[in-house]
């Protein structure tokens, strides 16, 4: 006997998509079975990137983050991508020659929904091996994001802090970092 699998909607289609997670399964939102996940995922690699921007599970209607992501979506970059499914797009980021240059050219392109429906596609070595292809370097005491350096950064618990009367959240980082000295 086949199973069929039905999806009500790209929400129940992400979460069925998901690995298992107690948090999914508490909230009843995970595949039933393994098979479920299966389809899922099956489903979701043949899903065109262009249906996840048309339909996004959050409405920006009534989310301010989700309105503001769809206002700054790059829609010309976003063109080039728009009829790839998120199964082909996934093999464009793990091919040889995606590189840095055409990763960057398409940040504003793809929205959390695409990087998620692409993410729940890749095992961990995939999830690495896209991660290697761009360098997002940061700076405050320390620099970390370089070439050739394995490096980590320890959160210390603050015993007290001092509270200034304005800050940005770069700012209390650099400020606490400072005061742990």
């Amino acid at each position: 006997m086949v199973e069929r699998f039905q999806f009500r909607d790209l929400r129940e289609l992400f979460a069925k998509a998901n690995e298992v997670k107690s948090g999914d399964q508490l909230a009843g939102i995970a595949a039933g079975s393994e098979r479920e996940r299966i389809a899922a995922k099956e489903k979701l690699a043949n899903l065109a990137l262009r249906e996840i921007v048309a339909n996004p599970l959050i409405s920006p209607d009534e989310d301010d983050v989700s309105r503001i992501i769809l206002e700054s979506h790059d829609q010309q970059n976003f063109s080039s991508i728009a009829s790839m499914t998120v199964g082909e797009f996934r093999d464009f980021i793990l091919s040889d020659e995606t590189d840095q240059t055409a990763l960057e050219r398409l940040h504003w392109a793809i929205t959390p929904e695409i990087a998620a429906a692409v993410a729940k596609l890749m095992s961990s070595k995939d999830l690495v091996l896209a991660a290697t292809k761009i360098r997002v370097i940061t700076r405050c005491r320390n620099t970390m994001g370089q070439r050739g350096v394995l490096g980590i950064r320890l959160q210390p618990i603050i015993r007290r802090m001092t509270l200034r009367e304005s800050y940005s959240p770069r700012s209390m980082v650099c400020f606490m970092a400072a005061e742990m000295q």
